[in-house]
């Protein structure tokens, strides 16, 4: 379970789309535009939302629009409501001890109306309206309240709070209740779907002894001078181990070894020679409670150089007793010291 949620306001809390789809068609007639209707502007309404106005209306100095668009949206006569079971999630977080922030775009004196009106203040620690870019802020916040980037998640609607997770190497959590239509997020890969927020808390809530053993693949990757591939990632609490991930339906554990390697490393490998197979239950280091089946292997590179995906934060090349000094998630020094037993035996 996460100890820290750090929420988007609008579409993930909130519903204001309706008064936004008003006050962004205000702008457009302003300039001879043709208004949108709601699933257009779903598909192609995005944050940093200057981005999306130097789409639609170029050229036009962003401060002469937020001028329309705030006279506009205060105008509007659409509701604003919260969103169904935003508050029960919200009250839910607050008896299991659970963190909540808010990091919204939003202007930031209609978002504390908003915050005030629903009466929602109480079950924040802290809230961060009026960014545009939320990757800016983000890391700060972590750092200023001392979060545990393993421990946190941030829940968005649109595919900028998926990008923002993703630089701060958080989990990403996408709603499907507001302002990005569910293609786009999907293609952004977020860690999590849910279809609304109380998805999320039944799916936080779900009794771990009911959920399937996932199978995994990953593989100790020796180069030419006899030296082991070691990534960093926070997905385990920013230790070391090795490339890896989930095999998936259909596919053998060999060509599941292969493809990850190459997703995560830009590698091709060899010679894969299985070693052994750990239980992994409900991990401290791992970013959330899982059972895992390690299939773990050794494999020798045989072309590429290595170019991580986002998973991963660094790699180093070493040897295995310099590996065995380095800060080691659990699994990997098991595989390792397995490996230099039987190599020492052979």
């Amino acid at each position: 379970m996460f100890r820290a949620l750090i929420f988007d306001w609008s579409g993930t809390l909130v519903d204001d789309l309706p008064p936004v789809l008003d006050a962004t068609n205000h702008v457009l007639g302003v300039y001879g535009k043709p208004p949108m209707d709601r699933e257009e502007f779903r598909v192609r309404f995005r944050l940093p939302y200057r981005e999306f106005y130097e789409e639609v209306l170029p050229g036009v100095p962003l401060e002469e629009l937020e001028t329309h668009f705030r006279s506009a949206f205060s105008a509007s006569s659409a509701p604003v409501t919260v969103l169904p079971h935003a508050r029960e999630k919200l009250e839910w977080c607050r008896r299991h001890g659970i963190r909540c922030f808010v990091l919204t775009s939003m202007d930031a004196d209609a978002f504390r109306g908003q915050l005030e009106e629903f009466g929602l203040a109480p079950y924040f620690e802290a809230t961060y309206a009026g960014v545009l870019d939320k990757r800016e802020r983000i890391l700060g916040i972590i750092e200023s309240h001392g979060i545990d980037p393993a421990d946190c998640a941030f829940v968005g609607d649109m595919v900028h709070d998926i990008d923002t997770a993703r630089h701060a190497r958080i989990t990403s959590v996408a709603v499907l209740t507001g302002y990005t239509h569910p293609a786009p997020l999907a293609d952004a890969l977020p860690d999590i779907t849910v279809q609304d927020l109380d998805g999320l808390r039944r799916l936080l809530e779900r009794p771990l002894a009911r959920k399937a053993p996932v199978a995994t693949v990953g593989a100790l990757i020796e180069d030419e001078a006899g030296r082991y591939l070691m990534v960093k990632t926070h997905k385990w609490s920013h230790r070391w181990g090795i490339p890896g991930g989930k095999i998936k339906r259909g596919e053998s554990s060999e060509d599941a070894l292969r493809r990850e390697i190459r997703e995560e490393t830009n590698l091709e490998i060899d010679e894969p020679r299985f070693v052994m197979v750990q239980d992994c239950i409900d991990s401290e280091e791992f970013q959330r409670p899982e059972h895992f089946l390690l299939l773990n292997y050794v494999a020798r590179r045989i072309s590429g150089e290595v170019v991580l995906n986002e998973e991963a934060e660094e790699f180093r090349w070493a040897d295995a007793e310099e590996a065995l000094r380095m800060d080691l998630n659990q699994p990997t020094r098991v595989l390792l010291t397995e490996v230099m037993r039987s190599t020492q035996q052979a």
